[in-house]
């Protein structure tokens, strides 16, 4: 039956009822149920599923439902993110086909509740081109609530085997310079995923002087139990071929370029940010390496803790095309590539425009652009093909107009740009930093709408890399952003009273039964 429950708590039958058995079986270790509904029912007790991420709550209880209702559910609940539109792509693949993992070697795991262990990887393919075709996550046996989300990162190739020595944790003020280069995420996976298979005509290129050398793989530890002595070998497996695809994939780092010119008001339950991927940009490496254009085929859409929601715009001679990717309902622990529905072709002077959702209600200080999970980002990472010299398309707000914005009417000009530079007038920010005097600003909700509305319209400065921060000629040039609507004008929803094919989505529900006698002979289940 379909019900519905509110801010209390309490469920209620839901009159409209948009939720269809297909079948049910049941033995005596497991209960599947699999059943059915149209994406959008236009019913105000039931959530839309679009391509977004979704939150799946479950609760069972050991015995049937009875005559005075439903049973408390005790600690047999739980939830899970999932993007029930984006299915794995199915690709048959040889058993026989070479793997090399990247495993941590005996990480201990602290007794916090949340550790990023980073370790840096040589590729072992040197000498002759290979493709990726499909990596998989080695989660430890046990740890499958442990292991929250693994990063891979292309790293600079101008590094040795020294920086192979040992790992790190991540965000830390000691950890090694090395890791600093280590910037394109290449590979991203989250709890509950199952790995990524390139299309058939396309693979990530290994074995030569222009393909990865150097990786580094970011594992996110999940430990809010703060169990002690927990030591952790989970990984990443690669599976490669010998016999070449047709095309290289590539990877194009879109958005704000993270620093410190990127930054929220405290106290704000909605704040957008915005990343430019310009046409300046496009047009410069696009125009001299592929003017036919790039084909993206995935895209894995960026933020940290305060994100809420994440759209990937894309405008052609001024024209707004089609969402590239979004995701409304943002979890920074669910992180994977979602497959494009169809390859979207970028042209030279295309605009991409990332554009982020922050709430910061529960922060009563600014929050700035940066590498740690209460710093921010906004970035899209498109899988592309065929690879171009393009890494790296982003932008940095104009700095004079935010600290005009607070009143800052002078600054210390030094010799060379250093940061932080220091403030000279007026006198209550005197010898303040830049971040000093933006946590001193008295930030009401009023004036963080007055802020976030300037810095939309500010001009940009233009980033446009190439391979190991190689630049464009383009690079460090200001552009104005184009003008565009805001907010993005969602396409209106579409109702359906019958089931079809294109517009409803079947589900199945596993519920698995372990009698506490053989609880001891058998391995977790997730």
């Amino acid at each position: 039956q379909d019900y519905f429950t509110d801010e209390n708590r309490v469920l209620k039958k839901d009159p409209q009822q948009d939720y269809h058995l297909e079948y049910a079986m049941e033995n005596s270790t497991h209960t599947i149920l699999a059943f059915s509904r149209e994406l959008h029912t236009c019913d105000t007790n039931d959530k839309s599923i679009t391509e977004s991420t979704v939150r799946v709550i479950w609760a069972y209880h050991h015995k049937d439902m009875g005559e005075a209702g439903q049973n408390y559910h005790g600690s047999n609940r739980g939830t899970k993110s999932l993007r029930l539109l984006n299915p794995e792509k199915e690709e048959v693949l040889s058993a026989s086909l070479p793997y090399f993992d990247l495993t941590n070697k005996d990480v201990p795991v602290p007794d916090k509740d949340t550790t990023y262990w980073c370790q840096m990887f040589k590729i072992p393919i040197q000498h002759e081109k290979h493709h990726v075709t499909k990596v998989e996550p080695l989660i430890q046996k046990g740890h499958e609530n442990l292991v929250h989300h693994i990063l891979l990162y292309q790293c600079s190739s101008n590094l040795n085997d020294s920086v192979l020595d040992y790992g790190h944790e991540c965000y830390h003020p000691n950890m090694p310079d090395s890791f600093l280069t280590c910037e394109t995420v290449i590979f991203a996976w989250a709890i509950g995923g199952e790995g990524f298979t390139y299309p058939p005509h396309i693979g990530l290129s290994i074995g030569t002087a222009a393909d990865p050398q150097f990786v580094l793989m970011e594992v996110h530890y999940d430990n809010p139990s703060y169990t002690e002595g927990l030591i952790d070998n989970s990984g990443l497996r690669l599976i490669y071929t010998p016999v070449l695809r047709k095309y290289d994939a590539g990877v194009i780092e879109a958005g704000l370029w993270v620093s410190l010119f990127h930054n929220i008001p405290p106290g704000m339950p909605e704040f957008v940010s915005e990343g430019h991927c310009t046409l300046e940009c496009l047009e410069e490496a696009l125009g001299a390496e592929r003017p036919a254009g790039i084909h993206v085929f995935a895209v894995l859409l960026h933020a940290h803790l305060a994100g809420r929601a994440i759209k990937m715009r894309h405008f052609r001679n001024g024209e707004e095309q089609k969402l590239l990717a979004y995701d409304d309902e943002f979890d920074f622990n669910f992180q994977e590539f979602q497959y494009l529905k169809e390859e979207r072709t970028i042209l030279p002077g295309d605009n991409l425009i990332t554009e982020c959702h922050y709430s910061t209600v529960d922060r009563n200080r600014m929050t700035w652009g940066g590498l740690s999970t209460r710093n921010e980002m906004c970035l899209s990472y498109l899988l592309y093909y065929p690879r171009i010299n393009l890494t790296r398309c982003a932008s940095i707000p104009d700095i004079m107009e935010q600290l005009q914005f607070i009143g800052v009417k002078e600054i210390y000009r030094p010799v060379r740009q250093t940061w932080p530079f220091i403030i000279k007038s007026p006198k209550q920010y005197r010898n303040l930093s830049f971040m000093d005097a933006m946590n001193k600003f008295k930030w009401s909700r009023s004036e963080g709408v007055s802020y976030n509305e300037l810095v939309l319209k500010l001009p940009v400065n233009v980033r446009c890399s190439k391979t190991d921060n190689a630049e464009w000629s383009i690079q460090g040039m200001t552009a104005l952003p184009p003008e565009i609507e805001r907010p993005y004008k969602t396409e209106p929803v579409i109702c359906s009273t019958s089931p079809c094919l294109r517009c409803s989505i079947f589900l199945t529900l596993f519920v698995v039964y372990v009698t506490v006698s053989t609880i001891g002979n058998i391995g977790p289940f997730v």
